[in-house]
């Protein structure tokens, strides 16, 4: 299918009006993640945009880390963030973070303050929830609102000085405690936090808060278009308002988009770190979390990830993708490209009782039937060979074309064989299957002789390699994600891992991490990290079909 690059994108057409009315010469747009958490999916979709855009306009985008929060911040999350960019096939023009402007942040607060627009507050949280009003009245004045600059200037000073303990005072910027837009009723720009910080250690224990600093990163950084999601277009007037009111000489746009989500996904970093800490999850990079390094190591690539981003487009309403979407590009993707071979997941033997015990024989079977150039490989075969245990039935329904006692089937790539016989454990469960094999049927020979109607795939039991597969569904049972915590985690699905131990062909032996292969009538799977000499690990990362169209 081909990628529609040319789709609606409202962002573009403004970024193409602000260039052409000669607004703006250069287009700078940045993506801007606070690092107390891994990427996910979701992150995809903001980071093809900002990057592409400027792409496309001959511009420039940043990497900034917003971080202002010490306590949830850590240089893993940094450096995790830096290798999803890359990964995903883009390159920032400049780094930054947050806290490289602290001084500046500290300088601008205090302009706030001399020019009355920002006083030191010692209500508690709980007072200061009381006087804030609701969406339909208004809210009241501090008392401590009218203090003097002088002593609002001294009492920061003490703040920045470590004079006062966590929360016992903050910094509120003076707007409208009328306001319509809670936002703008005198929000919080600075408070008091006595924590080391990943990147300046020690050196400040009063951090700005988002909403302060965010706009002067931005300006500071003279980025030409601040694009966000929807949750902070309410927060765009108090943007707006720290930029004048700081007297940037800059002065960005902030544009709002619809933030993407995805059916039985999780799409919060908070949730995504609650199933690490509570080891629902074997960490960030569990093939079943939607974090880049999860899609990473599950099997998904860039090319996939980038054009289903394209894909899903750019909007101002809100709409819930079909996670078979994504599903759709990675079989897009690896259907050209990556090699065909066979696995059995679920092993039965099938016994060859006419073939030359001491035989091997080496078949040539292609690697993609679709792509001729990716030419044949040698496949051993002999009288012991696995099949899966789906493929064979002692009481079949009827159109039921695979093994079954007395009916015949092509072994994929070389012979038709007819199953005689079965050998039973005690509890009568089929442990063998014995078979006759046609010498004359052999795949490329020519024959024309009858047909068969079921073909199934096999390994040789021999010269096989053990692997096990691990086969991943949904993590979340339905869409409804749940509010917090507990509701959340009930809705784990408890089945999203199943573990098999099987066999694949012997050429496989090889694999590295990271390659992908198509597993006859399995699927698209891919070699797990954690795989070593002693086992080999398949990531199952999608099914052959689905009825999803697109």
């Amino acid at each position: 299918m081909e990628i529609n690059n040319n789709t609606s994108n409202f962002i573009k057409n403004i970024v193409k009006e602000d260039i052409d009315s000669g607004k703006h010469k250069e287009i700078v747009t940045r993506f801007p993640p606070e690092p107390n958490g891994y990427l996910h999916i979701g992150h995809a979709k903001s980071i093809v945009l900002n990057f592409e855009l400027a792409d496309e306009f001959k511009g420039k985008t940043n990497l900034r880390f917003d971080d202002t929060n010490p306590i949830k911040e850590d240089t893993e999350y940094v450096e995790s963030i830096k290798d999803d960019v890359k990964w995903l096939g883009f390159k920032w023009d400049e780094l930054y973070f947050a806290s490289d402007y602290f001084e500046e942040m500290y300088d601008k607060a205090k302009l706030l303050i001399k020019k009355g627009k920002a006083y030191v507050c010692d209500l508690t949280p709980e007072e200061m929830k009381e006087y804030r009003g609701t969406l339909t009245e208004p809210g009241k004045e501090s008392p401590y609102r009218n203090r003097s600059v002088e002593e609002n200037l001294n009492l920061f000073e003490k703040m920045k000085d470590g004079d006062f303990k966590d929360g016992e005072k903050v910094l509120r910027a003076k707007i409208d405690m009328d306001s319509p837009n809670m936002n703008m009723r005198d929000p919080i720009i600075y408070r008091i936090s006595h924590t080391n910080h990943h990147n300046t250690l020690n050196k400040w224990c009063i951090y700005p808060m988002y909403d302060f600093a965010h706009p002067l990163e931005d300006a500071i950084e003279g980025i030409t278009h601040s694009i966000c999601t929807l949750e902070f277009e309410d927060h765009r007037p108090l943007y707006d308002w720290v930029v004048k009111e700081c007297e940037m000489k800059s002065v960005p746009r902030q544009i709002e988009f619809a933030r993407l989500n995805i059916t039985n996904t999780v799409m919060s970093k908070r949730k995504l770190k609650l199933l690490v800490d509570e080891k629902i999850v074997d960490g960030w990079d569990d093939p079943r979390m939607p974090t880049i390094a999860g899609l990473r190591r599950k099997g998904y690539t860039p090319e996939s990830i980038r054009n289903f981003c394209r894909a899903i487009g750019v909007a101002k309403a809100s709409s819930l993708v079909d996670s078979q979407m994504l599903d759709h590009f990675i079989r897009e993707d690896l259907m050209p490209k990556v090699p065909r071979t066979m696995a059995v997941l679920k092993p039965l033997k099938l016994i060859i009782t006419n073939y030359p015990k001491d035989q091997v024989e080496m078949l040539d079977i292609e690697n993609n039937g679709d792509n001729p150039e990716a030419g044949i490989r040698k496949v051993p075969f002999s009288s012991e060979i696995y099949i899966d245990q789906d493929d064979f039935m002692e009481n079949p329904p009827k159109k039921y074309h695979r093994l079954y006692l007395g009916n015949e089937v092509r072994l994929k790539g070389a012979y038709f064989v007819k199953c005689n016989d079965v050998i039973k454990d005690e509890e009568g469960n089929v442990t063998e299957i014995h078979c006759t094999y046609d010498v004359e049927t052999k795949s490329g020979s020519g024959f024309t002789g009858r047909k068969v109607k079921g073909t199934i795939h096999w390994v040789d039991a021999k010269m096989a390699k053990k692997a096990e597969f691990r086969l991943y569904e949904p993590l979340i049972l339905d869409d409804e994600e749940g509010a917090e915590g507990k509701h959340f985690l009930e809705q784990i699905n408890p089945n999203s891992m199943e573990i098999l131990d099987g066999f694949v062909e012997p050429f496989m032996e090889d694999a590295k991490a990271q390659d992908k292969f198509q597993l006859v009538r399995h699927g698209y799977f891919n070699v797990d990290e954690k795989s070593n000499e002693d086992k080999l690990v398949l990531n199952r990362i999608v099914s052959l079909k689905s009825s999803f169209k697109l």
